[in-house]
């Protein structure tokens, strides 16, 4: 389940940046107070006949603006190119440490070629009285 929400965040962050790095145009002609048209990336056709004008039961046109109420309105949304390019530069020290750090890290799960148990031939003393009895400790 969580994978499944860590894909949609990823698809969501994704689109999120390439609508905002991306540049679009919207065109409305408004007729009055009314939207006749929209358009994407392309010009919104105007109102075709001056006879749907002059008919238009919407139309709120003052005196002066009686000889066209219609409109054109352009929403430009342009590309940002704010992000910032990743420019690394590694010195010889920071190699340095990069090649020990990953050595010694790998050379950490490498197994031995054999078991070895150093106290294989251990061989503990003889005793010649029990201790435990001597002193009286017991383990219960």
């Amino acid at each position: 389940m969580k994978t499944f929400f860590t894909k949609i965040l990823s698809f969501f962050l994704a689109a999120f940046i390439l609508l905002s790095a991306s540049s679009f145009t919207v065109n409305m002609h408004f007729c009055g107070d009314v939207l006749v048209d929209m358009a994407f990336f392309s010009k919104a056709e105007a109102c075709k006949d001056k006879l749907q004008k002059e008919d238009n039961p919407f139309k709120k046109c003052t005196s002066l603006q009686e000889k066209d109420c219609c409109n054109n309105q352009t929403i430009l949304k342009e590309a940002s190119d704010t992000f910032k390019k990743s420019t690394t530069v590694i010195g010889v020290d920071t190699l340095v440490f990069l090649n020990t750090f990953i050595y010694s890290y790998i050379n950490l799960f490498e197994g031995l070629e054999k078991k070895i148990v150093p106290f294989e031939i251990y061989r503990p003393p003889l005793l010649s009285k029990d201790i435990h009895i001597l002193h009286e400790t017991y383990l219960i």
